[in-house]
């Protein structure tokens, strides 16, 4: 593997990693403030108890989670420089907004939350577990919006003189559209693993018979978040596949295996085997005109395929070659009004000449084979996000129908819930996570080859490192987060084990303290 490849391969795994603790606590720390809010309405001690055991486990998770993601930003000095080089005006200032909102923000409110029980009134500190909880969801806020301006980069124009993106419009940048929609989509996510979290624990709990007042309260909580958060999932999943369908046409043809334009409304295929050979997907079985809907909002609008795309991305590519030609002409002192106007004219597409440099030294007299290589380049390979879409979806329905019937059970107050939806529960517990891993994996697989949509391929991207120097790291860190992930799964199973009822060792237990208070 060369260093690109090497580097995209450590930083997907950095980040892949790194989220297996992100929406957990996006979603349980408003499982939290909720719970905190019942205590300080009815004052019953075994809220209080709700807060501070799910608090203990949500603690675990957000210290893993933040020493995970330190890496990360590192990155983009280490491996990805010429990237920091090139956007660092845009990209770097919601990531320096998310560090003070991580670093200073959440953790100050988080400290507040676990030491502050007897040092503060019951109001003051239900004020700093939602404070908290808001914290986290703008800490995500930020790192999505930097994350939607390189799948949609807008508010930012190629200065010539300095050869780097400069920012022209924060506005443009903070309201984009594909940032708005994948914040909101991926928190509702988060509270939807969170309430899993929840679910299924306190399903054990009651499978084993132990602690079950306390049991019966969370899993109530946790299966009517958790049901509005699936069905918000799912709506906001739809919103940002109209996104998608606007301004990122390739990524959604590949997911969805769209080989050629179809008349519209094209149709939605819920199963198939794409064929990269023969550009078709066998056993194809398909919804008509959902994908149509979904898209463009209409019956009349046609979804791109992926020959069509290929087509216009062949004459970009030829615009991008001028682009390329007029911008070295510029940079040598040509700065006549006709090149200038010209290179404006044809600017948008450089990024295209741009990705061409990587399939020969001499962008201006490319071969047509070697344009036709960079051509095939602008599309990525169709079967892993085919997949990975279909698998993210299902895990999203399965998880709709687990909740749908937990709060179903809840709310007709049965107090022996069915043993094969406890079972459900337990046995779901991974889902949000492989629907969030695979959502994420759809996100970034299906940008390539670009670092910055449209504007800067991923070769040209990282640094001028030797292979062996990433390779070194890329061990290095799959060992330490390998590690990290073990104390993580230890540390939960260890105290979820022990239960709520070691809060009260030598006091009372929970079925005690419901009794008393009832």
């Amino acid at each position: 593997m060369d260093i690109v490849e090497l580097s995209r391969m450590q930083f997907a795994m950095t980040a892949m990693i790194h989220f297996l603790f992100v929406p957990l606590t996006l979603g349980l720390a408003f499982l939290l403030a909720i719970m905190e809010s019942v205590y300080v309405m009815t004052g019953k001690t075994i809220y209080r108890d709700m807060t501070q055991f799910w608090g203990k486990l949500f603690g675990i998770n957000f210290a893993l989670g933040v020493t995970t993601g330190l890496a990360m930003e590192f990155q983009f000095g280490t491996n990805w420089s010429y990237y920091s080089h090139y956007v660092g005006d845009i990209f770097g200032a919601p990531l320096a907004i998310e560090a003070l909102m991580a670093f200073f923000l959440e953790s100050t409110l988080f400290g507040l939350f676990f030491f502050g029980w007897e040092r503060m009134s019951k109001v003051k500190h239900l004020a700093v577990t939602w404070l908290m909880a808001l914290a986290t969801n703008l800490s995500a806020l930020w790192i999505l919006i930097a994350n939607g301006w390189m799948q949609h980069p807008v508010g930012s124009e190629f200065n010539i003189e300095t050869m780097r993106m400069e920012l022209t419009n924060f506005a443009e940048v903070l309201l984009n559209p594909v940032a708005q929609v994948k914040f909101v989509h991926t928190v509702s996510a988060g509270y939807v693993t969170g309430s899993i979290f929840v679910l299924a624990i306190s399903s054990y709990y009651l499978l084993k018979g132990r602690d079950l007042a306390f049991a019966r309260r969370s899993f109530a909580i946790a299966s009517a978040f958790g049901l509005a958060s699936a069905l918000s999932v799912i709506v906001l999943g739809d919103e940002s596949g109209y996104e998608v369908g606007e301004v990122q046409q390739v990524k959604l043809a590949a997911v969805e295996a769209e080989w050629e334009t179809q008349p519209a409304p094209a149709a939605f295929t819920l199963f198939g085997l794409p064929n990269e050979e023969t550009q078709h997907t066998d056993y194809a079985l398909k919804i008509p005109a959902v994908l149509g809907l979904i898209a463009t909002r209409s019956l009349d609008e046609e979804v791109k395929g992926l020959q069509q795309i290929k087509e216009e991305n062949l004459q970009r590519i030829i615009r991008g070659q001028e682009a390329y030609d007029l911008m070295q002409r510029i940079r040598a002192g040509d700065k006549s009004s006709a090149t200038v106007e010209r290179f404006n004219e044809v600017r948008v597409d450089l990024g295209f000449g741009l990705l061409l440099s990587g399939y020969t030294d001499d962008v201006l007299n490319a071969t047509p084979e070697e344009i036709a290589n960079a051509v095939e380049a602008t599309v990525p390979k169709v079967w892993p996000l085919f997949w990975s879409f279909r698998v993210m979806v299902a895990c999203g329905f399965l998880m709709l129908l687990l909740f749908a019937c937990a709060f179903w059970h809840s709310a007709r107050r049965t107090v022996d819930k069915p043993k094969w939806l406890l079972k459900f529960a337990v046995f779901s517990l991974p889902l949000p996570w492989i629907a969030s891993e695979m959502g994420w994996f759809v996100a970034e697989y299906g940008r390539q080859p670009w670092a910055i949509g449209e504007i800067l391929p991923t070769h040209l991207a990282a640094s001028q490192l030797s292979p062996g120097d990433v390779l070194f790291t890329l061990i290095s860190i799959a060992v330490l987060y390998s590690i990290f992930v073990i104390i993580e799964i230890w540390l939960m199973t260890k105290y979820a084990r022990k239960g709520p009822s070691s809060l009260h060792t030598g006091r009372y237990d929970l079925e005690t303290a419901e009794a008393q208070e009832a």
